[in-house]
């Protein structure tokens, strides 16, 4: 081969090299400028008005520089949006987490729905009323009203809130390709009024998107089969939550990660900082907790309210604080602000 050939293969190379390389560049850049896209459409969407965040006494500014999530204790409020459900706005779901980012470790304490609470200043009610209280008086500012309202009655430092929309569960569950759930009985009910066809066999199953909302939402039966208490349904949710999170936490590529932004956005309402969702959405699986610790709590029904064990409730709550480094500021006298058992 004359040393021309040899100089213009060697230039054909570097020119395909380049080219390769080039091409790679530019997918890579489309890429995050779609991911960066998509996460900033549904912080845009997830974000709660302005008013909530005034309403706390709070201004959550997005600080330039700062990278490290800090710890902190988060309530989940889910809420049923779905066709003929009335458009009910009480929580059917209420959960406590708290996050140690350094320790990657949670711990999550369902609040029973019916759970008796006895605010002061305020009616007597179910757990799941006071959201849709404050909601009603003012829609802008419920978030960071409820946020406030069980901070103080448990005596938890709550930083922040997130209200799902219970398909947001569905349709996130169908897009990491189902659940692997152990089913702890047999659930069946039918409610024609709402379009809900509960029917579930006790077992170890894959369950689909519907079938998981099934799983987590069951309490009561109306063809024979037996019901449910509200804390078997908190550790179902919890059960789920961290199955979920193991699956997100695999998730890469546009064609996952994507679809997840935009069930989120379309489901989820919240007062976390915008920073502090993109650091979650961009990191997740750096962050996500290697460890989810289910905190139990006795309770009895006895209609139409829940009340729970005293000594479970104390520890529970004490340890949700110690996840995030905090103290009880004051002692409270639990059977002053809820239903305890006797």
């Amino acid at each position: 081969m004359t040393t021309k050939h040899k100089s213009s293969v060697l230039r054909r190379t570097i020119w395909i090299s380049a080219l390769v390389l080039g091409t790679l560049l530019l997918v890579t850049a489309g890429y995050l400028g779609h991911l960066y896209y998509k996460a900033d459409s549904a912080i845009e969407r997830m974000a709660a008005p302005t008013d909530a965040m005034q309403a706390k006494g709070q201004s959550h500014e997005v600080v330039a520089n700062e990278k490290a999530i800090r710890p902190f204790l988060m309530l989940l409020a889910g809420i049923d949006n779905r066709e003929g459900s009335g458009g009910t706005l009480n929580t059917d779901v209420l959960m406590f987490i708290s996050f140690n980012p350094e320790t990657r470790s949670a711990s999550m304490m369902s609040l029973p729905r019916d759970l008796l609470m006895k605010p002061k200043d305020m009616p007597n009610r179910k757990a799941n009323f006071y959201y849709a209280y404050y909601a009603i008086k003012d829609k802008a500012a419920a978030i960071a009203n409820t946020k406030r309202f069980f901070s103080d009655m448990l005596g938890l430092p709550i930083d922040y809130m997130a209200l799902v929309n219970f398909d947001a569960l569905r349709q996130t569950v169908n897009t990491v390709g189902g659940l692997e759930i152990d089913v702890d009985m047999d659930m069946k009910y039918v409610d024609t009024a709402d379009g809900t066809h509960i029917d579930l066999n006790k077992g170890l199953q894959k369950l689909d998107g519907q079938k998981t909302l099934d799983f987590v939402r069951y309490r009561k039966s109306n063809r024979g089969t037996q019901e449910s208490s509200d804390f078997a349904r908190g550790e179902r949710q919890q059960q789920v939550i961290k199955q979920l999170t193991d699956k997100l936490s695999a998730f890469q590529g546009m064609a996952q990660w994507g679809k997840v932004l935009d069930i989120i956005g379309d489901n989820v309402k919240t007062d976390m900082p915008a920073n502090e969702l993109k650091q979650w959405l961009f990191n997740f699986p750096t962050y996500y907790p290697k460890t989810i610790r289910s905190l139990h709590v006795e309770a009895d029904w006895k209609s139409p309210y829940v009340y729970a064990k005293e000594e479970d409730m104390r520890q529970a709550l004490a340890d949700l604080r110690a996840e995030v480094g905090q103290k009880e500021a004051s002692p409270i006298r639990l059977g002053d602000v809820m239903g305890l058992m006797k």
